[in-house]
């Protein structure tokens, strides 16, 4: 029997008939065999995935029993109706085949769903795919069997009766497949208290994206908030992908690592290398033979493909999918309008079409998310990847490394390039994809309209060239401006780091210009960028209608009888429409690849860093006799290839002994320590360190974390031995202050401890941690005298904490030397004598030549000196900023002086409200130091778009919502034109007025084209205005706040208001407005159009609207919450990463990177955790709305065929391409609107940094004082009080000093006796809270405050400098010559140093001075107060930092210098101080002593114990 004859359709049954039906046999085999088919070719695929991917055992359950049954009871379906087919002796072959083959199907079917529950499945698509499938096949013969019975045929009752039996079972058996199984036991989800629901959704959740519901209503309710958050899934967690990305690479380097060593020295690589040596050689005559190969370099994209590509092959498949479902549109569309053109066609037909174009829209939508779903993942593990990786790297390149990316460069590692890497997961495919869309979309066209097609290729062609000059051109005002808002955020960060001093010299102005100077190159970059965007919307709005005319213009005007109907117009546009797509993407993609790949060039750089030698230094546990600490001829460098800085050192130190490491500024001292931390290069020698280590550097260096984790440092808690140790290093005192204890959290960069407190947790940190050997990096320098004593007993000296441990003591105090056991001396990096004081003294050498010296200050100097020398290197790390390594500590100094041991509450003023005494303990716990980063809730302010309106002028405002209007009326009008032209009566074969059509159509086009640029350009000059306002408005405020302000704000917030905030207001938001509005009025567009084919589409367009709009207000609550978190906890791992660059040497030497790395990674999963339901967000919505969007084509479709005897084909064809567009634009709208909605945020925050309180103004011109003031210097405190905040108690009370013209007064008093708040209160830091203070008869409160701080000149205690060049650093107004500026350095003795730069006066200072020692920095800021000449100066303890012979030049010039001049200092060394006219004793900020030094020795008080503690009595 033929089964071709008899099976196949007969069209006459199926199609040319109002009730169409199928052949029985086709019913009886291809309807049988689609599920059979589908099945089998999953099979091997799954089993394999199933293999591989075990999640768990899943326990039987009433569901999994329900599902084998039914599976096993259709397998016996099946199988009686084969027994029963053997029964009767059929003929028919299929009665046997069909039985069969879907009894086999059905035993596979119940073995995989058995095999899921072993492997912890808990919901599986492969099965509800083929249920589905089958019911689809089962219910088309169910209703031809249901027709049979109705007209009568004769049926066979058994096969009737066990298909029915078969249908129902199927029915049950998909609904049954729609419900999750349990969790599988051992899972995580089971311990875990926020599990994500995904794993555990059905299927049908999982392609909806329902499973994520439940937190947008969540968020809908209320503002989401942290604890809301999934965990996230193993898989996406940073302990699963960083360790396989980091062994990959680690695979992929250690490859070519070994090549080009084979290349430089073959012989000596045969003896060393460990493998066979026959491998060796052969890769390495290889390698000889053809030295082109360019493996040298490890490959990182290799590397992530191997990590990351089989999951991301998953998008492959169903990009594919999306592609070809893509033109199924156009396809039906055709259909649809020949079925309206063709009056005798079935009505089911229309209706098939119909549906049909509904599920094609449906499936692509689906497959379409689930495709974004992957790439989002990917992106977002390879984010994790890469942070994790650079973090690892980070704690083992070498010193010379680290030179070469500075910290900002790091961080932008991890923020910028990461994030390029994310944005291109998404896009890689379009690479093939695209050129796949256009190849369709051309083939398609060529069959619709012929050849002329050619022309309309040709412009798409002409434009894509266009295209990517523009894209080219963009990518280089992009890099210009990068480096201009580079420039411009060193600069703010050094600004914010330096803006105590900024307010103390009244410099504000000055840096202002130079930072509007830059912000003003930037702007005229992006002025460039927006013309050349205008133009690209131009062509990117205008190329679908130019393609469209040229090629209807061909089309039409090759032949008379070319006719342009309905369906060839139409089904064209489409098709240009889909063809839009890919061609503007490329270019995209193309640039978006070349910025990955300048990515993915500076990671590979950063990985393929040098990485420390961990074998250079021997730590051995202790045995040996020899030493604890062992060197012999060991020479150190920095990097590889610098010269050495530390030469043949020898030296062994025995266990438990203490030895001291004295000599010069910068003789390699602190090297020395760092060599044996084995944080350098060892050249040659042998070092051995016996025991642990622990480490405290000279910068002391703070977590931000609580008091007690910087001290335990990931150690156990120790109750009594925690107690010694804070005794130890007298902390208690301070610990008392603090407003919660031990429990207070210290700021970024120990911002709210003075330099004293610091150094002595970083010291308490190491004795805590209980290690063998001690490394102190001159920890005395910072602390006050008493202190440094107090601490020397009890922790360092021969009776302390530390009595039997090994100790290598750096230190410039002279007076401890003696308790030593042994000395070196060190001398330009050599050990220059060792030995113990006595015989350093007898022989006579440097060392004695050293200690002569200062023999006569001795008696002066005694312990006082501890804070002398490197104070120097003493304190920088104090409080720089987030971005960098700045020491800019001044910002917070006036702390630390009113604070350590004073029982008021000096400290307290960053206190949450109440003074120290009446703090209930509630509040003890909620007292937080800076205010966080907040994230803002609930819906965006109108207030804040029309600030944004007022900030672009209205004016240019509403013209572009005009030209907006006439682009879309014109882009209607030409679309509903061509729907005319279509309609033309055919006479003859041809059209009647082709050409009036084709000319009306071309000026529609063009005037759409000149709105397009008009609008575009307006959009993109206004946001510039916009910006431009913006900045100069937020610049001005934050230089005038108050110093208060920024001792509450971490700088961190206010760098990312200068980068992140201002960037988005130049760059992003323009184009989103751009876009905003175009879909709005797509959209709207859309509709209108519809509305005219079909007017009773006006019942069902308002409907959908709602849901649209509810579905939109439901997510844009709870996207805009999920961003905030994920902005908000972006920062802590930018925050930890700086923390632990500052720190890595202190990390190391405590080896605590296990800690520190696991630390990274809470945090980066932490922000993982906001961003991955964000992710979901965007697809739950797109997949929501897109149904609306189908919704809308399904209407269109159906009322365009209900309505056929009444439309022209020309309308349908309109309403029906309209609404296939529609979807697109849907979803742009609200994804604009969501991104509109998140950006427009950076105004509010620019502008709420405008409604900050302001100090008072900078200058009042009614009451400037003459230009001569002050002539005399007088300066008189009446009454003067002086408190921090409103709420805390005064700092200073009650003073009463009259101070006359050219007295020396020296201010003294224990730390936080309110010394440096008497020098803040006369430059006005703080205003006067009583009293008032006078400076040659004027009340400095009156005048401006320019005026004020113009007059008085200080040298601060933390001396800081800018980058740029020295003469900008000593005169930035340029009002001196250079010979006032020579003169003034030969008088701070600098002359010498600056005459050596090659720059002279030009010589480019570091960021923060980092390329001048400490000492040289501050003999710069005695130039700046030599060249300023005052009358008043004011000393805040400014030679804490320089060694005694730098202290005695500055002293002396200060004398000769100022000998006219009112001079206050504060002093730390009594000695300096000695010869001053009058002493000022401080105490709990009140004065209780006053009078000559001479004088108040004799009363025998306050000032003569501190003397005596200092050894001058």
């Amino acid at each position: 029997m033929c089964i071709a004859s008899f099976c196949w359709r007969d069209w006459n049954l199926t199609w040319h008939t109002e009730n169409p039906d199928f052949t029985q046999c086709f019913q009886n085999t291809v309807l049988v065999w689609i599920p059979c088919i589908y099945l089998w070719v999953c099979f091997p695929v799954y089993f394999l995935y199933l293999h591989c991917h075990d999640r768990g055992y899943i326990q039987m359950s009433n569901l999994n029993k329900a599902k084998t049954a039914l599976g096993l009871i259709l397998w016996i379906v099946c199988w009686a109706d084969l027994f029963y087919s053997f029964w009767e002796r059929s003929q028919a072959p299929f009665f046997l085949v069909r039985p069969t083959v879907l009894g086999i199907t059905m035993l596979l079917a119940t073995f995989l769903i058995q095999y899921e529950r072993i492997k912890g499945v808990q919901s599986s698509g492969v099965m509800t795919i083929f249920w589905l499938i089958s019911l689809s096949c089962a219910t088309v013969v169910f209703r031809s069997k249901i027709h049979a019975l109705n007209t009568g045929a004769e049926v066979d009752a058994f096969r009737y009766v066990t298909f029915c039996i078969y249908f129902i079972l199927l029915f049950v058996q998909l609904i049954l497949c729609c419900f999750p199984e349990r969790p599988p036991l051992f899972s995580e989800t089971v311990n875990d208290p926020n599990p994500c629901p995904e794993f555990s959704a059905s299927f049908l959740s999982r392609i909806t994206f329902w499973w994520i519901t439940g937190l947008m209503i969540q968020g809908y309710r209320r503002p989401l908030e942290a604890k809301d958050l999934w965990s996230l899934n193993k898989e996406d967690k940073s302990e699963e992908i960083v360790p396989s990305l980091a062994r990959n690479w680690a695979k992929e380097w250690a490859k070519t690592k070994r090549q080009p060593l084979d290349m430089l020295y073959l012989p000596k690589k045969q003896q060393k290398s460990s493998d066979s040596n026959g491998d060796v050689t052969e890769e390495a005559e290889a390698l000889i033979i053809k030295p082109s190969q360019k493996s040298s370099e490890a490959s990182l994209f290799k590397v992530l493909y191997k990590t990351f590509g089989p999951y991301f092959l998953m998008s492959f498949l169903f990009k594919a999918a999306h592609d070809l479902l893509m033109f199924a549109g156009p396809e039906i569309l055709k259909l649809l309008i020949n079925f309206v053109n063709n009056k005798a066609a079935p009505n089911w037909q229309g209706y098939f079409y119909t549906v049909l174009l509904f599920v094609c829209a449906c499936l692509q939508t689906l497959i379409l998310h689930q495709y974004f779903h992957i790439c989002f993942v990917t992106g977002m593990r390879l984010k994790t990847a890469i942070v994790g990786v650079i973090y690892r790297k980070a704690l083992v390149i070498t010193n010379s490394a680290r030179k070469t990316s500075t910290v900002g460069e790091i961080v932008n590692l991890m923020s910028v390039d990461a994030q390029r890497f994310m944005d291109l997961a998404t896009y890689i495919n379009m690479i093939w994809s695209a050129p796949l869309q256009v190849i369709l979309a051309l083939y398609l066209l060529w069959q619709n309209l012929g050849p002329s097609v050619l022309a309309g290729v040709a412009v798409m062609i002409l434009l894509v060239p266009i295209n990517a000059v523009m894209a080219m051109k963009t990518k280089t005002y992009q890099v210009a401006q990068m480096k201009s808002k580079d420039n411009r955020i060193k600069l703010m960060n050094e600004i914010l780091n330096g803006i105590k001093v900024l307010k103390l010299y009244a410099w504000e102005l000055a840096f202002r210009e130079k930072v509007l100077e830059i912000r003003q190159k930037e702007l005229k970059v992006l002025k460039k960028s927006a013309y050349l965007a205008a133009m690209a919307t131009f062509t990117w709005v205008c190329a679908p209608f130019l393609v469209a005319l040229s090629t209807f213009a061909v089309y039409v005007t090759i032949d008379k009888n070319n006719i342009l109907d309905a369906q060839k117009a139409f089904v064209s546009l489409a098709l240009f429409n889909i063809l839009r797509f890919p061609l503007n993407m490329l270019p995209m993609v193309i640039s978006s690849i070349v910025e990955a790949s300048v990515s993915l060039k500076r990671l590979r750089v950063f990985l393929s860093h040098e990485e420390l030698d961990p074998e250079s230094i021997i730590r051995g546990p202790i045995t040996e006799a020899e030493g604890c600490i062992v060197v012999k001829n060991a020479t150190f460098s920095w990097s590889r290839n610098d010269p050495p800085s530390l030469n043949s050192i020898n030296f062994t130190v025995p266990e438990g002994s203490l030895v001291a490491v004295v000599g010069q500024v910068g003789c390699g001292k602190s090297s020395l320590l760092s060599a044996l931390l084995g944080e350098m290069d060892k050249k040659e020698g042998y070092v051995v360190v016996k025991g642990s280590v622990a480490y405290v550097p000279q910068q002391a260096w703070v977590q931000n974390a609580t008091l007690e984790d910087n001290i335990i440092f990931g150690r156990e808690m120790n109750e009594s031995r925690y107690k010694r140790v804070i005794e130890a290093c007298a902390l208690l005192p301070d610990i008392e202050i603090l407003p919660t204890g031990d429990k207070t959290e210290i700021g970024e960069k120990g911002v709210n401890l003075s330099g004293g407190q610091k150094q002595r947790v970083s010291l308490a940190r190491a004795v805590y941690c209980n290690a063998d050997v001690y490394l102190f990096d001159d920890p005395l320098s910072a602390v006050d005298a008493h202190v440094g004593k107090h601490i020397f007993e009890k922790v360092i000296g021969p009776k302390g904490i530390l009595k039997n441990k090994t100790r290598v003591l750096v230190t410039h105090a002279i007076n401890y030397l003696p308790q030593m056991d042994s000395i070196l001396v060190m001398c330009d990096g050599e050990i220059s004598e060792m030995g113990s004081y006595q015989e350093l003294l007898k022989q006579d050498g440097a060392f004695a030549e050293f200690l002569r010296t200062y023999a006569n200050a001795e008696q002066s100097m005694e312990n006082n000196d501890t804070n002398s020398p490197t104070g120097k290197e003493g304190k920088p790390i104090e409080n720089g900023v987030l971005v960098n390594e700045v020491p800019g500590k001044l910002m917070h100094r006036q702390l630390s002086n009113s604070s350590t041991y004073s029982r008021d509450t000096g400290k307290s003023q960053h206190q949450s409200s109440t003074g120290e005494l009446q703090k209930p303990l509630a509040e003890k716990n909620s007292w937080k130091l800076t205010e966080a980063d907040t994230a803002k809730t609930g819906r965006v302010k109108a207030t804040v778009y029309w600030d944004y309106m007022k900030a672009i002028g209205l004016f240019i405002s509403f013209l572009s919502i005009l030209l907006f209007m006439c682009n879309h009326i014109a882009s209607l009008a030409s679309n509903y034109w061509l729907s005319l032209w279509t309609d033309d009566p055919v006479i003859n074969g041809t059209q009647q007025y082709t050409n009036v059509r084709l000319g009306v159509y071309g000026a529609l086009g063009i005037s759409q084209g000149i709105a397009v640029f008009g609008y575009s350009m307006v959009v993109s000059i206004g946001g510039i205005f916009a910006s431009r306002h913006l900045h100069l408005n937020l610049l001005h405020n934050v230089l005038r706040s108050p110093m208060s302000f920024f001792e509450r704000t971490p700088s961190g917030n206010l760098v990312n208001r200068f980068s992140k905030e201002i960037d988005t207001i130049d760059s992003t938001i323009p184009p989103i407005i751009k876009m905003f509005m175009g879909s709005t009025f797509n959209v709207i567009g859309a509709c209108i159009i519809i509305l005219l084919a079909t007017p009773i589409a006006a019942v069902i367009i308002p409907p959908l609207g709602l849901v649209y709009l509810f579905v939109q207000r439901f997510y844009v609550a709870t996207s805009r919450q999920l961003k905030r978190l994920e902005s908000v906890s972006r920062s802590p791992v930018y925050s930890h990463f700086n923390e632990t660059l500052l720190g890595v040497s202190v990390i190391r030497a405590f080896e605590e990177q296990k800690r520190f790395i696991k630390q990274n990674d809470m945090k980066v999963d932490e922000n993982q955790k906001a961003y991955y339901p964000s992710i979901v967000a965007n697809r739950w919505l797109a997949v929501r709305l897109e149904y609306v969007g189908n919704c809308i084509v399904l209407f269109a479709a159906l009322f365009a065929v209900m309505a056929r005897n009444k439309l022209s084909a020309g309308l349908v064809g309109l309403s029906v391409s309209y609404s296939l567009q529609i979807t697109a634009y849907l979803n742009w709208l609200v994804r604009m609107s969501s991104e509109l909605e998140t950006n427009i945020v950076a105004v509010e925050r620019v502008k709420e940094y405008a409604e900050m309180e302001k100090e008072a103004e900078w200058s009042i011109e009614q009451t400037a004082p003459a230009s001569t003031w002050p002539e005399e210097g007088k300066v008189e405190f009446r009454g003067y009080g002086l408190r921090y905040r409103e709420d805390l108690d005064l700092v200073l009370k009650n003073i009463n000093v009259t101070i006359n013209g050219g007295e020396k007064i020296g201010i003294v008093g224990r730390t936080g006796a309110g010394k440096s708040s008497l020098t803040l209160g006369l430059f006005r830091i703080n205003e006067a809270a009583e009293g008032e203070i006078i400076i040659d008869g004027i009340n400095i409160a009156k005048i401006g405050l320019h005026d004020l701080r113009f007059k008085i000149t200080i040298i601060p205690q933390d001396p800081i400098l800018f980058s740029g060049s020295l003469r900008m650093n000593l005169d930035p107004f340029d009002q001196h010559s250079d010979e006032d500026i020579w003169r003034s350095l030969e008088l701070a003795h600098l002359k010498n140093f600056v005459s050596s730069l090659p720059d002279k006066l030009n010589h480019e200072c570091a960021e923060g001075g980092e390329n001048l020692s400490v000492g040289q920095r501050q003999l710069v800021c005695l130039a700046r107060a030599l060249l300023r000449k005052s009358k008043i100066l004011v000393l805040d303890e400014a030679t804490a930092a320089v060694d005694l012979e730098t202290d005695k030049l500055i002293q002396s010039t200060i004398k000769s210098q100022f000998e006219e001049c009112t001079v206050l200092t504060i002093a730390h060394r009594l000695n300096t101080i000695m010869d001053y006219t009058r002493v000022l004793v401080l105490d709990r900020g009140e004065v209780v002593e006053c009078g000559s030094p001479d004088h108040l020795l004799q009363e025998k008080g306050i000032f003569y114990s501190m003397a005596k503690d200092s050894g001058l009595v």
